[in-house]
């Protein structure tokens, strides 16, 4: 097996950071350094096909687990704290639910476990739009999506993934082909049996529409150590929408 890319910051208790779709480990790095200048040893990890990591063909929510396992082995990290965005917070609370003995506790961001169907598909369609070839700056590829995709803090997300692959050539970080075509593994939910009964935290945004009340029961049903806390004025990127109550609310979880 290859092993995850990743950004280790600080030392103390591990605690593993999970980005979302399209998402990578630079998208955690200022609560990271935060974290990490609080008692963590923080590991900032590219997922598979994303960041830095490396790209494959496969790609579902078993493998992705199977990753974070191999991962802690190679760093021999017995446990550690879980935190996971959207896509990355799938990945964590599958991850509790097969290996709980290497989760000391489990904070889960703006994800529920249930089934969400695609929806990511109009940033799919413009990213295999743009001509990145004909492209010569970052300033380029954002005025080419700007015709797709209106939202400018979404751009600005995707853009980070640019780089230059070799001179005069830009290319993403993640694997845009690969991606397109597993959408609906992104969307799947964790085992309908599967159940973590450790200390858990849901933290989603109160404009988000990711976790609604609805989904309190299931979330219960499968994690009934569970708190859920709202962090106020953030929608889906709450940890980059409210920061400060993001950490306050998870190290005070994780120092309990």
């Amino acid at each position: 097996m290859q092993i995850l890319h990743s950004q280790i910051l600080g030392s103390g208790k591990p605690l593993l950071i999970l980005h979302g779709f399209l998402g990578m480990s630079d998208n955690w790095k200022s609560l990271g350094n935060q974290y990490s200048e609080n008692g963590f040893e923080v590991h900032l990890l590219d997922q598979r096909n994303h960041g830095k990591s490396f790209q494959s063909d496969a790609f579902n929510y078993d493998l992705l687990v199977e990753d974070l396992h191999f991962y802690m082995d190679h760093h021999q990290i017995k446990s550690a704290f879980i935190l996971g965005h959207s896509m990355g917070g799938k990945t964590a609370m599958l991850f509790a639910c097969t290996y709980p003995e290497k989760v000391e506790k489990l904070i889960i961001a703006d994800i529920a476990p249930k089934y969400y169907p695609p929806h990511h598909q109009e940033i799919i369609n413009a990213l295999n739009a743009i001509q990145l070839s004909t492209l010569t700056s970052r300033t380029e590829a954002d005025i080419a999506l700007k015709k797709y995709i209106r939202d400018s803090g979404t751009r600005q997300f995707l853009l980070k993934n640019l780089y230059w692959k070799e001179k005069g050539v830009l290319d993403f970080r993640f694997n845009l082909k690969v991606l397109s075509e597993k959408m609906e593994e992104v969307g799947e939910n964790i085992n309908n049996t599967a159940s973590y009964s450790g200390p858990t935290l849901f933290l989603r945004g109160d404009k988000s529409e990711y976790i609604v009340l609805e989904d309190f029961a299931e979330i219960k049903r499968h994690f009934p150590n569970a708190q859920i806390k709202n962090i106020e004025n953030a929608g889906h990127w709450l940890h980059a929408e409210n920061p400060k109550q993001f950490f306050d609310y998870s190290f005070e979880f994780m120092n309990s």
